[in-house]
């Protein structure tokens, strides 16, 4: 208003300001505007979200008769499951992975997290021949680096992750992939002191010491706080006192936590809420709760009672519906829950007891575990299926700013000349 004001009262100025002065300076500043918006149409978002949607899948390998990871891809596209999580960087699955459109977050394995952390020109080299080498065919959207380091039983890990997660992140920088790659790391429910009710749940105290300062280079950065959460193993650890049908997503009576007047009818959502009540205590109440594994064995040994087919199927039936309603949970009604499931397969090699082997929602051979509303391989009609590869994001945002600011002063300077 002011600009045009001063352009209507032109003529009682003195000489100098004619009407050339006006038109040049009219002339710059379109000019400037035109740049600036061109500019701002190609900034990419200052966050990259890892998992869109909210349904993905985890993909373990420790296995010796599972599909090839090319079969793996079908499989995957027939069931529409986008999101998926490896436990490694294996370049045989990466390249089966490229064109496909499925968003892939790899792995940093935890036996290379103390070499991360102790070089950062290893962290350079590892990020350029893993993650650099397959973009953009490869949809790569996040590194997890390292699997419940935090509440393990190697303390010297502990010390190591942040500055594994610093040198990796700077890695990302310098190759200018931040904007295109997001960095996380799961934790286990062994971080917490304890998670009942929800609204008690804060971090252990010798894992606060480390757990915080890695919030407070994640909320710099935008990451979520990844949380491998298993009702099974809640249930199997206190079956005298938890209703399974609790766990499973049925009907129940649920529970009450009187400090936040809140009922939960599902183990689930209590424990990714007890999760943003730590969040919260520790003073990162804004940061976002990522499910990273969840799932239910479908056979285990003598003293794993529920773990059979049947409770498998419910609880993988049941929480696929409940993530197809995208909402929130009680505490966190706004955020939609996401999760990763565990697994594509049972793995045959896994140590542990018999419920290691057996979470996947596909046995080895690639046909359904019991059914959940997926086809194995042998019915699948993957191939006649349309899929659209989603396009990287802009890598370029900080330096797109930089140069917006730079135009902007030399439109200033042209104009202030004439």
């Amino acid at each position: 208003m002011l600009f045009r004001r001063f352009l209507f009262t032109s003529r009682s100025l003195p000489k100098r300001f004619d009407d050339s002065f006006f038109t040049k300076a009219m002339k710059s500043f379109h000019l400037f505007l035109f740049i600036f918006l061109l500019f701002c149409a190609s900034i990419a978002p200052p966050t990259v979200q890892a998992f869109t949607g909210a349904y993905g899948i985890n993909y373990g390998r420790i296995a010796d008769n599972i599909p090839s990871p090319d079969e793996v891809v079908t499989l995957l596209r027939a069931a529409k499951i986008r999101n998926v999580r490896i436990y490694d960087f294996d370049h045989s699955v990466l390249k089966a992975f490229s064109g496909t459109g499925l968003e892939l977050v790899v792995g940093l394995p935890n036996g290379y997290v103390k070499e991360m952390s102790a070089n950062a020109s290893n962290a350079i080299t590892w990020v350029k021949e893993n993650v650099q080498a397959f973009l953009p065919k490869t949809s790569i959207r996040g590194i997890a680096i390292g699997n419940e380091v935090l509440g393990g039983s190697d303390y010297e890990l502990w010390g190591a992750l942040l500055g594994a997660v610093k040198n990796i992140h700077n890695a990302l920088k310098k190759l200018h992939l931040a904007d295109v790659v997001q960095i996380t790391t799961a934790h286990s429910q062994a971080v917490f002191a304890n998670s009942y009710p929800p609204s008690s749940c804060v971090f252990r105290d010798n894992v606060a010491q480390f757990m915080k300062p890695l919030l407070e280079f994640f909320s710099q950065i935008g990451s979520p706080f990844c949380l491998n959460a298993y009702p099974f193993l809640a249930y199997m650890g206190d079956p005298e006192n938890i209703d399974i049908n609790y766990a499973l997503f049925q009907k129940t009576q649920g529970i009450y936590d009187p400090k936040t007047d809140l009922h939960y009818d599902n183990m689930l959502d209590a424990q990714i809420d007890a999760a943003y009540a730590a969040l919260e205590d520790a003073g990162y109440k804004k940061m976002e709760v990522i499910v990273t594994e969840t799932g239910w064995a479908s056979h285990g040994d003598d003293n794993e009672v529920a773990a059979t087919a049947d409770n498998a199927r419910t609880y993988n039936y049941n929480l696929r519906k409940r993530l197809a309603k995208k909402k929130g949970t009680p505490f966190r009604p706004k955020i939609v829950v996401k999760a990763y499931i565990f697994a594509i397969f049972n793995e045959d090699m896994k140590p542990g007891p018999t419920s290691e082997r057996n979470y996947g929602l596909f046995k080895a051979d690639g046909s359904i575990s019991y059914d959940i509303g997926f086809h194995g391989l042998k019915s699948s009609s993957a191939d006649s299926l349309h899929f659209s590869m989603k396009a990287v994001q802009g890598q370029g945002s900080s330096r797109s700013c930089f140069l917006i600011l730079t135009i902007s002063a030399v439109a200033s300077l042209l104009f202030l000349r004439q």
